[in-house]
């Protein structure tokens, strides 16, 4: 796990916004966990049309429905045109895009946080307002 302290890191990233790791840290369709202050993200790079790696999303790493930190280690897949984790837990599908639950399997309505990532000059940048 990647642990960056938000207050702290040295970096020339643009004010709002927060390094957590290069892009080549990480791999095509693998989830990758972050620790940004007290909350701990999970990083997916996606495979780009062109087969080359695309973009990358940023999620809550923690299930609501198992209540544990465990989506970086889910199933990335698609349903129609969005991209998707499946919880490695009980299997519920989100939106990476989103982070809206596609199927509840027939628990509540839950969704995980979502965060913007740009990725510049090769580094992961994530927009991270400070924890109140």
């Amino acid at each position: 796990m990647t642990l960056v302290d938000p207050q702290t890191a040295a970096t020339d990233a643009p004010e709002g916004w927060v390094r957590v790791c290069a892009l080549e840290d990480l791999e095509v369709e693998r989830g990758r966990a972050a620790l940004l202050g007290g909350t701990q993200i999970a990083l997916f790079l996606l495979r780009g049309d062109d087969g080359r790696p695309g973009r990358v999303h940023a999620v809550s790493n923690f299930d609501p429905y198992s209540r544990a930190n465990v989506i970086s280690r889910g199933i990335v897949g698609t349903r129609q045109d969005a991209p998707t984790v499946a919880s490695p837990m009980y299997k519920q599908v989100f939106d990476l895009r989103t982070g809206i639950c596609l199927d509840t399997q027939g628990k509540q309505p839950a969704a995980l946080g979502v965060w913007p990532v740009a990725v510049r000059d090769g580094e992961v940048l994530v927009r991270w307002e400070s924890e109140s």
